[in-house]
C-alpha cells in the first residue's frame, strides 16, 4: 500500500511537472510569434512575460479575464497560449485591442466584456475613479492587470478590486503588477504613476482577497523610486511589485 501511495504521488508529481512545462512552451511560443512587433518583443527583457505569467500559475485550461489591456501587449501572449483549452476576456479600456486586435486571425475567441460603465478622469492628479460594475462573469479562474491600478483613485481601485473578487471562482487568482512608489509617500507629480504596495495588499485584503505571494521578478535596485517613469532616466527600468492574490 506504501509503495502504491508512493507511485501515485510521484506519478502527480510528474504529470504537473510537465503541465507546466507544456504551458512555459506555450508561453515562449506565444513570446516569440510573429504576431508580436519588433517594438513589443523589445520590452521582453524588461517585463518578463515568462517569469512572470509562470510565477502566477497560468495553465492553458484556465479562463482569465485582463483588466485594461491597453494595445494588447500581454493580450498577444495570454490568448495565443489559452486558445485550444481555455479562455480570455478582457475588460476595461479594451478599445485598442477591440479595433485593432480582435479582427486579427487566432484572435477571434478574444472575449471583449462591456461593463456599462465608463472611466471619469475626476480623481487628483488626473486619476480615474470608475463607479461599482459587474464583469457578468462568475467562474473566472484568473484575473490579471498589468501597471494599471496607479491610474485609479482609491474608491475607484475598491470597485474594480470588488468586480474581480465576484468574477472569480472560490480559489480563483488574481496578479497584480504595478510601478512602486514609497510606502505612505503623498501623492506628486514625479510619483503620479506609481503605487504603495502596502496600500494595494490592504485594498485587495478588503475586498476579501487572501495574500498567496510576492515575487521580485521586477526588482530593480536602481530605481530610486522619485521620478515620473516615463523620464527617459526612469522607463524600462522602473522597480514594479508583482503580487499574487485568491479568492477564498
Amino acid at each position: 500500500m506504501r509503495f502504491f501511495s508512493a507511485a501515485v504521488l510521484v506519478l502527480v508529481g510528474a504529470t504537473a511537472s510537465a503541465q507546466t512545462g507544456d504551458v512555459k512552451t506555450k508561453i515562449t511560443e506565444a513570446i516569440e510569434s510573429d504576431v508580436r512587433t519588433e517594438a513589443e518583443k523589445s520590452r521582453d527583457p524588461d517585463r518578463s512575460p515568462l517569469e512572470t505569467l509562470t510565477f502566477f500559475g497560468l495553465q492553458d485550461d484556465m479562463r482569465v479575464l485582463e483588466l485594461l489591456p491597453g494595445g494588447g501587449w500581454y493580450t498577444k501572449i495570454l490568448a495565443p497560449v489559452l486558445r485550444q483549452n481555455g479562455e480570455l476576456y478582457v475588460a476595461i479600456g479594451t478599445g485598442n485591442v477591440s479595433q485593432n486586435l480582435v479582427s486579427e486571425p487566432g484572435f477571434d475567441h478574444v472575449n471583449v466584456v462591456d461593463i456599462g460603465v465608463s472611466m471619469e478622469r475626476t480623481g487628483p492628479f488626473g486619476t480615474n475613479f470608475i463607479p461599482p460594475f459587474d464583469f457578468g462573469l462568475n467562474d473566472i479562474d484568473m484575473a490579471l492587470t498589468f501597471r494599471n491600478m496607479h491610474n485609479f483613485t482609491p474608491e475607484g481601485r475598491a470597485n474594480i478590486n470588488a468586480a474581480v473578487f465576484n468574477a472569480l471562482k472560490s480559489g480563483g487568482l488574481y496578479g497584480v503588477v504595478d510601478h512602486s512608489r514609497r510606502h505612505m509617500e503623498p501623492m506628486t507629480d514625479e510619483n503620479r504613476r506609481r503605487a504603495d504596495v502596502v496600500q494595494i495588499i490592504k485594498e485587495a485584503l478588503a475586498a476579501g482577497f487572501e495574500f498567496v505571494d510576492y515575487s521580485d521578478v521586477h526588482f530593480r535596485p536602481d530605481d530610486e523610486l522619485r521620478f515620473e517613469v516615463g523620464r527617459k532616466t526612469v522607463t524600462g527600468n522602473t522597480d514594479r511589485f508583482t503580487l499574487l492574490f485568491r479568492k477564498p
